[in-house]
């Protein structure tokens, strides 16, 4: 145990779509806590034991999902701040709750870990939030940052306050003179911070803009376009009430690329629906992997299956062999996933990235040949398919990402000695 001081302290805590993390400055460094063993990020993730009635998170709870034990697995919960869905009730581990009790009882025991490990009490939270949780709606957007307050304080926390996660993440950059651009895909969002700093390395902020949009939108369309079909999407279904055939419905299928939804997926109705489908297809053994996946569970393999043939695709020394490994579902399946085809299934997020980037120098009133250096944040701001997008709208930048994956969580700790001065 590492003791600090005695007084209370705020933490700086990023709370993310897909991976947290949380930390404080010390000796005016950022010093991230170890929220599991040799780790200072923690993906985002929880599992309901059926059998202990427990609620594990991170990589314990990941193990979970992977080894077959019986029980929930949920992840991408941030992406339920603000909608309706947030306050529906569940039966996990035992109790009736709503997802505001599960995001706040992991944000508690981020709490618990981080007095464990400093030996501080810490009664207050800096959090990082994204620039839009939602991209054109300003109410649903100011009720996300509502529900995400009231989940800190369910777990814990006396006050919260909050700093949008490009901002965060230039507090940890390295000081450069010049115009600069925070490009920050996370999760759920993407974030954009333009700014410039002078000689002394004093910041100022010109403009920070956002939309929802992340890397799991990424592996969303991936799995559309590229696993589902494997398990039946497009696939013609025998009218049963005359003649002829139509395309299988797609909102199963969407729902099962979808990160948030695939709890939902696992209730009666949804499997009988996917076994009338098998029961009538054209070609029943595609229907007939979705009815399995469905049954076993797999929705999530799925996912993190997409997740690693994104990975493999993305500069890989192997990359034109890429592919997303389907193995669960069937002995030898697997999707080609060469980097050309992860491309064009990503060419019209990556698009809109570049647009909204390209909106942020706008309301900075920066022209984009005048910023002299892209500060790439955030597992997909890695992408080469993003870091050409922003290569192209500033060609005289430099592409810097150094710290992609640290940089908000950095920021937050080192702003979280001064957020309730």
């Amino acid at each position: 145990m590492t003791t600090l001081t005695s007084r209370p302290q705020t933490l700086g805590i990023d709370f993310g779509t897909s991976n947290s993390a949380a930390g404080l400055a010390v000796a005016g460094r950022p010093w991230l806590v170890d929220l599991e063993p040799g780790e200072n990020t923690l993906p985002t993730a929880v599992f309901f034991d059926s059998e202990t009635k427990a609620m594990r998170i991170g990589r314990s709870a990941t193990r979970a999902l992977i080894e077959g034990e019986d029980g929930r697995f949920m992840r991408a919960l941030k992406s339920l701040l603000g909608t309706p869905l947030l306050y529906e009730k569940r039966r996990l581990g035992g109790e009736m709750m709503d997802f505001t009790d599960v995001i706040a009882r992991f944000l508690r025991e981020v709490k618990r870990r981080a007095e464990l490990a400093t030996g501080l009490e810490f009664t207050h939270a800096l959090s990082g939030r994204p620039v839009k949780f939602h991209s054109s709606d300003a109410e649903r957007n100011a009720r996300a940052e509502e529900d995400l307050r009231g989940c800190y304080q369910k777990a814990g926390f006396a006050d919260v306050r909050f700093l949008f996660e490009p901002e965060a993440a230039l507090r940890a950059a390295r000081p450069q003179a010049g115009i600069g651009l925070v490009v920050d895909i996370g999760g759920g969002t993407s974030d954009f911070t333009c700014f410039e700093q002078g000689e002394d390395g004093e910041t100022r902020i010109l403009a920070s803009h956002g939309l929802r949009l992340g890397g799991t939108d990424f592996d969303r369309q991936l799995s559309i376009d590229h696993v589902m079909p494997h398990l039946g999407r497009g696939a013609m279904i025998r009218n049963t009430f005359g003649g002829g055939s139509l395309p299988a419905p797609n909102r199963m299928f969407n729902d099962l690329a979808t990160w948030q939804m695939i709890p939902f997926l696992y209730g009666g109705d949804s499997r009988r629906a996917a076994r009338d489908l098998a029961q009538n297809a054209e070609d029943p053994l595609l229907l007939n992997r979705l009815v399995r996946v469905l049954e076993e569970e797999l929705g999530h393999d799925l996912a993190f299956a997409t997740e690693a043939g994104k990975i493999r695709a993305n500069g890989s020394e192997d990359a034109g062999n890429a592919r997303i490994d389907l193995r669960i579902v069937e002995r030898g399946l697997a999707a080609p996933l060469p980097p050309e085809a992860m491309d064009h299934s990503l060419a019209e997020m990556v698009a809109s990235i570049r647009a909204e980037a390209q909106e942020t120098l706008r309301l900075a009133e920066v022209a984009p040949e005048r910023v002299t250096r892209c500060v790439m944040v955030g597992g997909s701001g890695l992408l080469e398919s993003v870091r050409s997008a922003m290569r192209g709208l500033c060609p005289d930048a430099e592409i810097e990402t150094e710290r992609a994956m640290t940089a908000v969580a950095d920021g937050l700790a080192l702003a979280a000695q001064d957020a309730f001065a």
